[in-house]
């Protein structure tokens, strides 16, 4: 274990904005469409890069990590994402969906073996892909681990991080009455999930704010008016699988199938001061995969645009090239 600041991606700045040169919607079922973009060089090594959420989605600043003359980055949102469609929508939509459709691109684009780069959400399904399709993969970066496991879901909805942010906490539970405050999780989904609108617009940015207010380390100011339709995605798609614990099937799903990537070269970037996806688990994930290396970012929260981790990644990236 290294503290990030030591050596690797030291003043590294973020690539410039590059132009997608090829764009699509691909269907994957009848009822899901994904947008998928590539950019940087199409000859160049593939690197799959998988957003957070679930529930938010791709954006220009994402192929900013990737030197554009090495790698060829490819881009796409998820199920219900960002522009992919039908919009907001869980219908057909777990993470054993996002599996298959991962491997769905992988072929479509004829790449035999790619990296992996994900953060928060991000990381669960690069590692749950991994973890299905080793033969593929040949690296995996991520950032801000969170394996979806009880624990970490009763961290941030249960009181645990509410404890250090008491102020953002109370606007979050606020909106619920005092005896569905036991289960913030399924009390919000009825809302989210219900026929009120006014509502459902209501309760999705609460909760999108929640999370918004502590991903920096630098802002814990809530983005309560987050735009609708965005806030409703992320909301809805978040809210759909943290009920459902990730479609996993068993707590601690990714750990007890660790050895199935024992040999995949890793390395696990972790804020020091994650509020949303504490540093124990990625030292705990660490401590079980032999091929990994683990970097504390000393001065970092959970944000991909946290100075100190957009730096280290840029440099574990231009290190793998």
């Amino acid at each position: 274990m290294r503290n990030a600041d030591s050596q690797i991606g030291a003043g590294r700045k973020l690539y410039p904005v590059i132009q997608p040169y090829f764009y699509q919607m691909m269907e994957v079922s009848d009822h899901h469409s994904l947008y998928i973009e590539e950019c940087g060089n199409p000859d160049g090594i593939p690197v799959v890069v998988l957003h957070g959420g679930p529930g938010g989605g791709c954006s220009p600043g994402m192929r900013r990590f990737f030197h554009p003359d090495v790698y060829r980055i490819i881009l796409f949102d998820q199920r219900g994402c960002g522009r992919s469609t039908p919009h907001a929508s869980v219908e057909n939509n777990t993470t054993w969906h996002l599996v298959e459709d991962i491997e769905r691109i992988r072929k479509h684009l004829g790449v035999e073996q790619w990296i992996v780069f994900g953060g928060s959400w991000g990381s669960t399904l690069a590692l749950v892909y991994a973890e299905t399709h080793p033969e593929y993969v040949r690296n995996l970066v991520l950032r801000g681990v969170f394996l979806m496991t009880q624990s970490e879901l009763d961290w941030f909805y249960d009181g645990g991080a509410g404890r250090f942010f008491p102020e953002e906490w109370q606007k979050f539970i606020g909106l619920l009455p005092e005896d569905e405050r036991s289960d913030i999780i399924g009390a919000y989904s009825k809302r989210l999930f219900g026929d009120d609108k006014a509502e459902l617009v209501s309760f999705a940015r609460a909760w999108t704010g929640w999370e918004s207010a502590l991903a920096s380390l630098e802002s814990h100011t809530s983005v309560t008016m987050a735009p609708a339709a965005y806030a409703c995605a992320f909301a809805r798609i978040e809210n759909h699988y943290f009920a459902n614990k990730g479609f996993l099937g068993e707590d601690g799903y990714i750990m007890k199938h660790i050895d199935r990537i024992k040999d995949i070269p890793g390395t696990i970037v972790q804020g020091r001061y994650d509020m949303i996806c504490p540093p124990d688990t990625a030292v705990k994930l660490h401590e079980v995969w032999p091929a990994s290396r683990l970097i504390i970012a000393s001065q970092s929260g959970h944000s991909l645009s946290e100075p100190q981790i957009t730096s280290t990644l840029v440099g574990v990236m231009d290190e793998l090239a």
